[in-house]
């Protein structure tokens, strides 16, 4: 099944085909490290000056199929000699190849401040955080409730923290990257459930 970018004016198609995408189905088993990695890094994509579309890159072992983009067991040896993330990329595809992030996400209320928040930490991305804890915690009530001052203090790291048990995350009582988008997913969730239909 192909999606209809074309149709909406792109010049690109993105497909559900695992001969060219990768392709997510609910309800397949997951690995809890693989998960936790792809919640870290989903808003990354590669980009190239000047090119608009999304960058075609391919992935082969490098024994039993070749292609001209990443190999497995080379992009791992790269790994090995001390190469980062961005400098394997650019092995492969050349030195203008970039990893950028989006600064929002469809559906999420407020984009990841771009820090983990944690005590200390003030400001407007803290009471939103806080804000939506305590929508959340009307739902889930083992969350306690936290005074929506913009200031994370233990009230808010422990509310946290008693998040991310309930949602399986670690119980860091930080607010990292996986743990906004969690805080955020489940409270687009409760406030959906409250609306009128």
């Amino acid at each position: 099944m192909v999606s209809g970018y074309r149709n909406q004016g792109y010049n690109f198609t993105i497909t559900s085909s695992t001969a060219y995408d990768q392709k997510w189905i609910y309800g397949r088993n997951t690995y809890e490290n693989i998960d936790r990695l792809v919640d870290s890094i989903f808003t990354n994509f590669l980009s190239r000056p000047g090119v608009r579309q999304p960058i075609f890159t391919s992935y082969c072992d490098g024994q039993r199929v070749t292609c001209d983009g990443l190999s497995q067991w080379g992009s791992k040896y790269l790994g090995d000699e001390g190469y980062s993330a961005i400098e394997i990329i650019r092995y492969y595809y050349g030195s203008d190849m970039y990893i950028n992030t989006a600064t929002s996400v469809a559906g999420v209320p407020s984009s990841w401040p771009g820090y983990n928040l944690t005590i200390g930490s003030s400001g407007e991305k803290v009471r939103q955080l806080q804000q939506q804890l305590n929508r959340i915690a009307q739902n889930y009530p083992a969350i306690p409730r936290v005074t929506t001052d913009g200031v994370y203090g233990s009230e808010t790291a422990e509310a946290v923290r008693i998040f991310q048990g309930v949602f399986g995350l670690p119980q860091t009582g930080i607010t990292d990257f996986p743990t906004w988008y969690e805080i955020s997913r489940v409270y687009v969730g409760v406030s959906r459930i409250a609306e009128p239909g």
